[in-house]
């Protein structure tokens, strides 16, 4: 089973002259060379923040073997109290 995307749903000739002259009443020729610069560097931003957030997921994929082994160890922090011990009290309070 092919699915056929309807012609009729996709934009031709006729209609992408129609939006460009009603891009250039819109806002004139003057700017839309500027228009156009901006939407292609905004793109380009998008892209460059897709590719960082896609390496840094694959850095954490990679990394979480490594990260549980370190989150295994016990911890040796003061302010962690093992279960049924005395919390222990300053002698300058």
């Amino acid at each position: 089973m092919t699915y056929e995307i309807p012609l009729f749903m996709m934009p031709g000739g006729p209609e992408l002259l129609i939006v460009f002259f009603i891009a250039v009443l819109l806002f004139g020729s003057a700017k839309l060379p500027g228009l156009a610069r901006a939407a292609g560097e905004s793109m380009g931003e998008f892209q460059k923040g897709r590719v960082a957030v896609e390496r840094e997921l694959d850095e954490i994929r990679r990394g979480s073997t490594t990260q549980s082994t370190i989150d295994d160890k016990p911890s040796t922090d003061a302010a962690v109290a093992e279960p049924g011990s005395e919390p222990s009290v300053d002698a300058a309070d």
